[in-house]
């Protein structure tokens, strides 16, 4: 269904380093893809390197013509698992390294592919996105910067706040989000649950994710509650207000299971505390749904809130790096969204809309099924 129309231009996908995984299964959806079409399924990863001196500094080669291309680059700026080595030490990737690899990638190209797409998963600076004292605007500097350098579509997943697309009014901007995946895997690892108003509730962390988890109890059809954070604003520590504690708004959690959506698990210990609140209220399973997981903080407490009955299970996305150890933890499911990804990629190379992509209640609705009584 993706080879009805003609092609904007050929195509190309580059993995940036850390991406080499996810653009590979991409790859094969779009070969697969293309040989049910008829065509030869060849492999569209456009070969490239960013080797680097000893001193670090490093340049962007492209290994193949990309002249008229419909180039699209995946780039996972927070992958930490990946090093370099300067002045004899192994040094770990930071978002900023990958951010200048990326640019230095489509520099390679010499503006000669017809049109670039960069596909940033979790946004570059993406919480460092409004200004309220005197202090940088990075995201939005980081996104003129990419569209300056010719890049017509940022295609991110999940964004702290969509807003800062505002930067670049007049380029493609598209904020993306895993509901029908995150569901889907909620179901396929949960046989038997029952999903409606008297056994869930979608709870939201605080009041910043409240339209995110809006969506998921409407489609659901389930109740919505909401966790509010006080924070002392009088101090920062570690770049953030402290919170003094949580207060919840919402109906009884007795028996319920509950659903907690958040973009981003970074530390992890805000989610935790409020898992922690929850519990005491007397919510049944805790269910953690997070477009990404970085765990920053490590796993020791997730194991422990494991253990201790606190979480069922944590559901984070493919999108970013995952360390071999998560994925070996009882308590962690990946979404894989590799599928999804291919699916806009071969929309925007045949010169489709992405609105039918971008409103899945229907698939929702259906993957639901008998869950839904």
């Amino acid at each position: 269904m993706h080879y009805e129309n003609t092609q904007f231009a050929n195509l190309g996908l580059i993995g940036m380093r850390g991406g080499e995984k996810m653009a590979a299964k991409i790859d094969d959806y779009l070969s697969e893809w293309d040989v049910q079409a008829g065509g030869d399924g060849h492999s569209v990863l456009v070969e490239y390197s960013c080797p680097r001196f000893a001193s670090g500094e490093a340049k962007g080669l492209i290994r193949q013509s990309v002249r008229g291309y419909d180039l699209y680059i995946l780039a996972d700026v927070f992958n930490y698992g990946i090093t370099y080595t300067m002045y004899g030490m192994d040094v770990p990737m930071s978002p900023d390294d990958h951010f200048q690899d990326l640019k230095r990638i489509i520099a390679a190209t010499n503006g000669k592919a017809r049109r670039i797409t960069v596909i940033m998963p979790l946004l570059y600076e993406g919480r460092q996105d409004r200004r309220f004292n005197r202090e940088s605007l990075d995201c939005a500097l980081a996104l003129k910067e990419l569209t300056a350098m010719g890049v017509e579509n940022i295609i991110t997943f999940d964004a702290h706040d969509a807003r800062v697309q505002n930067a670049i009014p007049l380029s493609g901007f598209e904020n993306i989000q895993p509901s029908y995946q995150m569901i889907r895997a909620l179901v396929n690892t949960n046989k038997g649950l029952i999903i409606n108003k008297d056994n869930m509730m979608v709870v939201s962390p605080d009041e910043g994710g409240m339209a995110r988890c809006i969506y998921y109890a409407a489609v659901m059809g389930l109740e919505l509650g909401m966790c509010y954070k006080r924070r002392d604003y009088a101090q920062i520590v570690n770049g953030r207000s402290p919170i003094v504690s949580h207060e919840f708004l919402g109906g009884t959690l007795d028996g319920r299971d509950v659903i907690l959506i958040d973009d981003i698990i970074a530390s992890g210990e805000s989610i935790l505390t409020v898992v922690g609140d929850l519990k005491r209220r007397g919510a049944a399973r805790v269910f953690v749904f997070a477009t990404f997981g970085q765990f920053c903080a490590g796993l020791d407490h997730y194991d422990k809130a494991y253990e201790d009955g606190l979480i069922e299970q944590v559901y984070t996305t493919n999108l970013i790096y995952q360390p071999p150890e998560l994925l070996e933890r009882k308590w962690y499911t990946s979404v894989d969204m590799s599928k999804f990804i291919a699916y806009i990629i071969s929309t925007l190379n045949y010169d489709r809309s992405l609105s039918a992509l971008l409103d899945p209640s229907a698939k929702i609705d259906k993957v639901l099924g008998a869950a839904k009584k």
